[in-house]
């Protein structure tokens, strides 16, 4: 068969979840499949993070008018050229207007959803309304849809009145690149200036939760012996954020133990993991959540959130919490830090854990997807 898979974000610098979804997976399909013909559809980039081989051409296509234009013009002008089988969109909307067969990844239906909280970012404003636009029309046009986790699954079957037939989940997996790092200091130096520190992978989306895992935090702060005070460190956070976050709820006196490097890069991750003493990851909403399991990778226990996904993926042994409740991260941060042999039990019980999941099982589910798909 001749299947395309839309990877527009993967050739750029600072990539997030989807990318690396989409990047991890095709790699694998690369390694796995000799038979079927494969053409990645993706935007230039300077990151050039895919190589072709004789039986996957990489075609790069650049568009003015933004993911819109990419999407909905340049991408069903290269489909008719390519005349694949199969289209694949890997990032929950695809061409309004295109014959191909269509296999739609679609991660979550958050965009769809009330926000418990307002989005105070453009861009995300726009991506969100967007998508509202969008995949109603595209989901009935679906041969498949794709998306990451059984909760997910159940989720937009009953919101989109999916058949059953038509949906299903395939977990995500994590690099192999994270593990633990035995010597990780001249790496998580270069972000902040201590042994003692815990760490936050932020974002400005409100599911991330980002001002009550501040505030649960200062809270430790408050709580602790201040000759032995963890320092956070926040990562995809600017500074100007975190600093309307200390100002409105008055708790401008962490500022000196918080390090906001913003943009880390992904190389760099797994030995930030490594020498941090706890992960914080009280998200309020995953369809998976990734970092979960790079964090457990790389033997750094996680303090992350009893909804949605979350338990889905993180198991019922990790540490699991309200995310609307500041007091029980607190306590949960005090007591990794002060029983030693909790701790320890955790990092083992996420070393165990992660075992159930790769890209490697990812893209054989994926395979085993496409070539059940009938053509007509």
């Amino acid at each position: 068969m001749k299947i395309a898979i839309e990877a527009q974000r993967i050739f750029r610098a600072k990539k997030h979840g989807m990318d690396f979804v989409a990047l991890e997976t095709i790699r694998e399909i690369q390694n796995l499949d000799k038979e079927n013909q494969y053409y990645i559809i993706v935007s230039p980039g300077e990151d050039r993070c895919l190589d072709e081989t004789s039986n996957m051409k990489i075609i790069e296509t650049k568009c003015i008018g933004g993911y819109l234009g990419w999407e909905q013009y340049a991408l069903p002008k290269i489909i008719k050229q390519i005349k694949p089988d199969i289209l694949h969109c890997t990032s929950n909307t695809a061409p309004i207007f295109c014959k191909t067969n269509l296999v739609l990844t679609l991660h979550d239906i958050i965009f769809l959803e009330k926000q418990p909280v307002k989005n105070k970012s453009l861009y995300q404003k726009l991506g969100r309304i967007y998508r509202r636009f969008v995949v109603p029309k595209i989901i009935s046009k679906a041969k498949k849809i794709i998306t990451v986790s059984d909760f997910e699954r159940k989720n937009i079957k009953n919101f989109l009145n999916v058949d059953d037939d038509r949906i299903l989940f395939i977990h995500n997996g994590f690099n192999k690149h994270f593990e633990v790092k035995e010597n990780p200091k001249d790496i998580y130096k270069k972000y902040i200036d201590t042994d003692n520190y815990l760490f936050f992978l932020g974002n400005t989306d409100p599911k991330k939760n980002s001002e009550k895992t501040i505030m649960a935090y200062a809270n430790y702060v408050k709580n602790a012996d201040q000759n032995n005070i963890y320092k956070l460190l926040i990562a995809d956070l600017r500074e100007e954020f975190i600093d309307n976050i200390l100002k409105e709820n008055d708790i401008q006196f962490i500022k000196p133990y918080i390090s906001s490097p913003d943009y880390i890069p992904n190389k760099d991750l797994p030995y930030i993991y490594s020498g941090a003493k706890a992960f914080l990851y009280p998200s309020l909403r995953e369809s998976f959540g990734i970092p979960i399991l790079e964090s457990m990778a790389c033997g750094c226990p996680i303090i992350t959130s009893n909804t949605s996904a979350i338990p889905e993926i993180a198991g019922q042994g990790a540490i699991l919490i309200d995310p609307i409740n500041i007091k029980e991260i607190q306590l949960s941060i005090e007591k990794l830090l002060e029983n030693e042999d909790f701790r320890s039990k955790q990092i083992q019980y996420g070393l165990e854990r992660v075992k159930l999941f790769s890209w490697n099982n990812t893209a054989k589910e994926l395979i085993k997807l496409y070539n059940g798909i009938e053509i007509k």
